[in-house]
């Protein structure tokens, strides 16, 4: 995909830099499909989950009931999704054959095995991250997932739910910067004590925090520099700073290795509250010819929104507002789960960015 010539001199001209400006005169109206699939959801414990349903929505899903065990956060939900009937329990759920996926934002520790009972009542499952906490757990949904050939996909929202990220993607496809050598993933997070609850500070829990906020840069990394396989180089974790709770971890930090490309990934608790967003999550991309750097939710100092792109390589330096692109996850995944294709996300890739998380979790010093 041959990259647009059509710039407009921003600020920072002298220094050579520019603005894509078709990614921020006009701002796309969002399409949502007609339904062509029925979906529910079984637990809600993470805030993830609405955006999760609004992409299967946009892609052409039907919402059709929810349970939790929690009574505020039904009700929360409920307000933002009053098309959902409130089932008395999972089962009524599971056992609903016109209902083809389940989504779920449960307890970390709680989502692989929810997944396998999903699975073998024939059903397809999108989860939050991390969808798997243990390698045991991992082991067990292959296996029923080898068996029942359902779907068991995990959404990796820094990836699926960011613009400037999926604009990424097809720069680095079109050979925009060349053969990629290595990704650099920060993903930093806002604590908010006093609104987590218990679970949150329990490792067996989340998994660790490679585990569990590190699972995104896992993906990431293996989607740009194509790695099928890759090995934990070394990693280590450590709780620095929040001593009162002596199962948490604060800080991770991952190098990695694979048959496409080299990845170092840092994750921790510390974004300051100063900075108004949950974390200034970044994104690098090095290749042969260039490199491109994605500022997630923030471009700090200058603007408080998010999908910001930078790309320099040998013919220019470009900054792309990405507001407007077109996020396909949704349509992507409601067409896999109709037509049991890979288009999404491959199966074998949600496994291996897992195993990945999970044995730097296991590994770290």
């Amino acid at each position: 995909m041959p990259l647009r010539r059509d710039f407009l001199k921003s600020g920072a001209a002298a220094s050579g830099l520019f603005m894509l400006s078709s990614f921020s005169e006009k701002k796309q109206e969002e399409k949502i499909m007609p339904p062509r699939i029925r979906f529910s959801v079984i637990n809600i414990n993470h805030s993830h989950i609405y955006g999760m349903c609004n992409a299967v929505i946009k892609g052409g899903g039907e919402l059709v009931a929810v349970y939790a065990k929690e009574a505020d956060l039904l009700s929360q939900f409920s307000r933002s999704f009053p098309q959902a009937k409130v089932a008395k329990d999972a089962k009524e759920i599971l056992e609903d054959n016109s209902i083809q996926l389940i989504l779920s934002s449960g307890i970390p520790d709680e989502r692989g095995p929810l997944g396998i009972e999903v699975m073998k009542h024939g059903k397809d499952y999108l989860v939050d991250k991390p969808g798997i906490t243990t390698l045991e757990q991992l082991a067990a949904v292959r296996k029923v997932q080898k068996e029942t050939k359902r779907i068991y996909s995990i959404m990796y929202s820094e990836r699926f739910e960011n613009k400037a990220t999926i604009k990424a993607s097809e720069l680095v496809q079109a050979g925009a910067i060349g053969n990629v050598i290595q990704t650099i993933g920060l993903g930093p997070h806002k604590i908010n004590p006093k609104s987590r609850p218990d679970w949150f500070w329990e490792k067996k829990r989340y998994g660790g925090i490679i585990c569990d906020i590190g699972s995104h840069q896992f993906d990431q990394y293996l989607h740009f520099t194509g790695s099928t396989s890759a090995e934990v180089v070394a990693s280590q974790v450590g709780n620095t700073h929040h001593k009162d709770h002596s199962n948490f971890e604060d800080f991770g930090d991952v190098m990695l290795k694979g048959n496409g490309g080299m990845g170092y990934i840092r994750v921790d608790w510390f974004t300051p509250d100063g900075l108004k967003t949950w974390g200034d999550g970044r994104l690098t991309i090095l290749g042969s010819e260039g490199f491109i750097e994605i500022r997630k939710n923030i471009d700090i100092a200058r603007y408080n929104s998010g999908n910001h792109l930078y790309m320099a390589n040998n013919k220019e330096t470009i900054y792309m507002d990405c507001k407007d692109v077109e996020l396909p996850f949704g349509r992507l995944f409601v067409d896999d789960v109709i037509n049991r294709t890979e288009t999404a996300m491959t199966q074998a890739h949600c496994f291996l960015a897992t195993e990945l998380a999970l044995k730097a979790q296991k590994m770290a010093r």
